[in-house]
């Protein structure tokens, strides 16, 4: 039998997607939370998000090795069997890394067997121009394909290569096999770009003990259709944040959110204390990571002007940038920001994940990490925003020009996903408006995927907002 590689690629891409939620030192000396913010100093319909004490002896050297080379999947693809090769090697590595692609790693699997499996990078790296860059959100993946229809194509072909489904090589591959069937179904978005993590997380939770983590093949509670889309943030905002995640509910300690991705394919919770040590060093060196620098030519002066009016408008939320920087954690309450409500609603509304996480290993014992659902979006960190098109938390909004026209955006758009085609004027994506939309464009008009909300610039003359856009340009 053939290898078929875009069989492969649909398992590929849907395991790597967990590690976007992501991306046995309990001990460890924490780090002090900062003093609250003033209430009576806030923006109207915003509240500060208070501090969580975090572990503060991870090693960043060792983090970015174990980004890059580490093995926190302990399950893949028999190394003889992979199917991709790469002569560009991005990362620097060694061995087999080395003729790889990026968001691949060979790992020694569980028994022992030379596997290779996606990292964080699929989700966490990607090339804007001709640049590769670590620690962008990648929004170039297509997730709209159900990949369990193309699970049993590739448990035929290992059990028939190996001599059974007994095999070390098979056995080292199953989990994700289990995994994929368990999720494919539930798990496509309705446009390529749109990233469908959080139903990972909660598939993966209906399927493991909260106690011990151990795999149930039946869920613990019903599982639904629905798939809440979200873009990619950028991990070099990530030092600056009191919480994760766009509605600010991943308090507590950030290792133990970061490492939430190994649900795939851990045995149990001894093997979570194995993969908790390496994530201390991880959160190290995510917290090192810097944006690009803006590749093309700024107009200083209008970026200057466009500084004065950054401040006026933007700086009370969004923080202030260049050699006194600040950032003010700020929540903005739905009927402020009025952005697509499905992600912070289907959070509030549903108390399974939240509870289970809560209630899990990761969630009790030393250094916990928590869930903690609130009723509005975080205001993020702006640093390198030139870079992470598209924008607003699903990805709706395909530019700045158009994030700060609203009356601009397009209500249904395609882009060619060419890293190449990227409009350095409006910074963000080259499109093309359709008047109705279709199977492959962004349709705004389906629930998760709207583009109304964050209002704050149209009050604006079209000549100050590009000068705000030329300064927004140099964060």
């Amino acid at each position: 039998m053939k290898r078929n590689k875009t069989v492969y690629s649909f398992l590929f891409i849907a395991i790597a997607i967990i590690v976007i939620h992501s991306c046995k030192k309990e001990e460890a000396a924490p780090e002090t939370p900062a003093p609250s913010t003033p209430s009576n100093t806030l923006p109207a319909g915003t509240s500060y998000v208070e501090p969580s004490t975090q572990r503060s002896n991870g090693n960043a050297a060792l983090g970015e090795d174990f980004i890059k080379n580490g093995n926190f999947a302990y399950a893949g693809i028999p190394t003889p069997q992979f199917p991709y090769s790469s002569n560009t090697n991005e990362l620097g590595r060694t061995g087999v890394n080395a003729t790889i692609p990026y968001n691949y790693t060979e790992v020694d699997a569980f028994n022992g067997v030379k596997v290779v499996a996606p990292n964080c990078l699929t989700c966490h790296a990607s090339y804007l121009g001709n640049q590769f860059i670590l620690g962008l959100g990648n929004s170039m993946e297509d997730f709209t394909t159900d990949v369990a229809a193309n699970i049993p194509t590739i448990d035929s072909y290992l059990s028939f290569t190996y001599g059974g489904t007994q095999s070390p090589e098979y056995q080292a591959y199953e989990p994700f096999s289990t995994g994929m069937k368990a999720m494919g179904p539930y798990v496509m978005t309705k446009t390529r770009g749109a990233n469908p993590a959080n139903k990972y997380a909660y598939i993966l939770a209906a399927h493991r003990n909260k106690e011990d983590l151990i795999w149930q093949q039946n869920p613990s509670t019903p599982m639904v259709p629905d798939v809440v889309p979200s873009d990619v943030p950028a991990w070099w905002l990530m030092k600056k944040k009191n919480a994760l995640y766009y509605n600010a509910n991943g308090e507590g300690d950030f290792v133990k959110t970061v490492m939430s991705s190994s649900l795939l394919t851990i045995k149990d919770t001894s093997y979570a204390r194995i993969v908790d040590g390496h994530f201390v060093d991880v959160l190290a060196y995510l917290k090192t990571i810097e944006p690009p620098v803006y590749t093309e030519t700024i107009n200083t002066s209008a970026a200057e002007e466009g500084k004065s009016i950054f401040t006026a408008n933007c700086s009370k939320c969004h923080g202030t940038y260049g050699t006194t920087e600040t950032y003010p954690n700020l929540l903005v309450d739905l009927n402020t920001i009025q952005t697509d409500p499905l992600l912070v609603n289907a959070q509030m509304a549903s108390d399974f994940f939240t509870t289970w996480y809560n209630q899990s290993w990761f969630g009790t014992g030393v250094n916990p990490g928590r869930i903690a659902p609130k009723n509005g979006y975080i205001a993020p960190p702006l640093d390198g925003v030139w870079a992470t098109a598209p924008y607003l938390h699903n990805g709706s909004v395909p530019d700045l020009y158009t994030l700060l026209k609203s009356s601009a955006r397009p209500a249904y758009w395609t882009r060619t996903f060419d890293a190449t085609d990227y409009n350095y004027t409006n910074v963000g994506w080259n499109y093309t408006v359709l008047t109705s939309a279709n199977s492959t464009c962004y349709n705004t008009d389906l629930a998760g995927y709207n583009n109304t909300g964050h209002t704050f610039g149209d009050h604006l003359s079209d000549s100050d907002r590009m000068k705000l856009i030329e300064y927004l340009k140099t964060l």
